[in-house]
């Protein structure tokens, strides 16, 4: 710690990211990352923007790709803001929505970004006790002083909230405004976009890292009344009105574009991981039930610590929090049929030890 510190930084506790591994022989699924490749119409976005534009400054407003986005989810541009990665979204929003002396309200097993932060902005927050089966305890959100803010499905849980729970919670906080990270949603059941036009207090923030491949490019977006969507373009623009490079527009809205390619891409990874769950189980690990690009499991006798560092050293990287209540769960990403027979592999050897 340096004497030259603000008293931001003394307080602030960073954010641990999964390992990030430069080998060529590792296989990842520790990220959640996506294991296929961008829809070759990004590839080719992104080559001939290459060739003609990179001395200009992007676009600050971003109207195209928000347009595009917009036409998604059936909402204008005015709906739709972008930023780099849903992660600078979530600061903005927490800037922007959240005040310095009101209590927030958020899972104690959720995003670990969260409560990093509530204390960088110097936001009081309660961490929410899920339910013994880790779903969400609706009620416990209602009326919060400050607001609300829950991933759906959760992270690293996977479970979904049902619609009619999110709705729930925006209901019972009139005077506030609920955020729900949607990360994962593409793998998942209904989003919560359905309640924009509905309510003026919720604001839906997504991410083309995970269901469209692009964890490389940094493109995240918020969705919700336009008054929100304008709150936020305040703050960016008083810190940086270029967030999105022009690679990055023009490669994240061909990945919108290219509805077929997203499709046949997130049936795949929701098919390996209905199955891998089901394998799972026969190994004797209870695993919770996901609606994400990932599964959370626990084994019955042997423990997630154990497991982790013996498929490290196969060069195998899963995700492990040393954290109470998670501490005997492994978060295990969703990759290709290929990399899931190898990791079933490898369990199965380390479980006869």
């Amino acid at each position: 710690m340096s004497k030259f510190w603000s008293t931001m930084v003394k307080r602030t506790e960073p954010y641990v990211p999964g390992e990030q591994v430069e080998q060529k022989d590792i296989i990842k699924l520790n990220t959640n990352e996506n294991p296929y490749p961008p829809s070759p119409k990004v590839i080719a976005a992104i080559q001939q923007e290459m060739g003609r534009s990179l001395q200009l400054y992007p676009s600050p407003t971003a109207t195209e790709l928000r347009e595009t986005i917009g036409r998604q989810y059936g909402l204008s541009a005015d709906e739709v803001f972008v930023g780099n990665g849903s992660d600078e979204v979530l600061a903005f929003s927490f800037m922007a929505f959240f005040e310095p002396g009101k209590t927030i309200r958020f899972p104690d097993v959720t995003y670990s970004f969260y409560p990093v932060y509530a204390k960088l902005f110097d936001i009081p927050y309660e961490e929410v006790p899920l339910n013994k089966d880790f779903t969400l305890p609706v009620d416990k959100y209602f009326q919060s002083e400050g607001g609300v803010i829950l991933p759906n499905p959760n992270a690293p849980t996977s479970i979904y909230a049902e619609l009619e729970h999110i709705e729930e919670i925006v209901k019972n906080n009139p005077d506030q405004v609920v955020i729900i990270d949607e990360a994962y949603i593409d793998f998942a059941s209904k989003s919560a976009t359905e309640l924009i036009r509905k309510y003026d207090n919720v604001l839906v923030v997504q991410t083309t890292s995970k269901s469209r491949s692009l964890a490389g490019l940094r493109v995240g977006f918020a969705m919700g009344a336009s008054s929100l969507i304008d709150a936020l373009i305040r703050i960016k623009d008083s810190f940086n009105s270029y967030t999105l490079d022009r690679l990055a527009l023009v490669g994240a809205q061909a990945a919108f574009e290219d509805e077929a390619y997203f499709t046949e891409t997130t049936q795949k990874i929701i098919a390996t991981r209905e199955t891998m769950s089901e394998t799972l189980q026969q190994l004797d690990f209870n695993v919770l039930p996901s609606q994400a690009n990932y599964l959370f499991a626990s084994h019955k006798s042997v423990p997630a610590e154990f497991i982790y560092n013996e498929l490290k050293k196969e060069g195998l990287l899963v995700r492990y929090f040393n954290k109470s209540g998670i501490d005997n769960y492994l978060r295990i990403t969703i990759g290709t049929d290929q990399q899931m027979e190898r990791l079933v592999r490898k369990l199965k050897a380390i479980l006869t030890k």
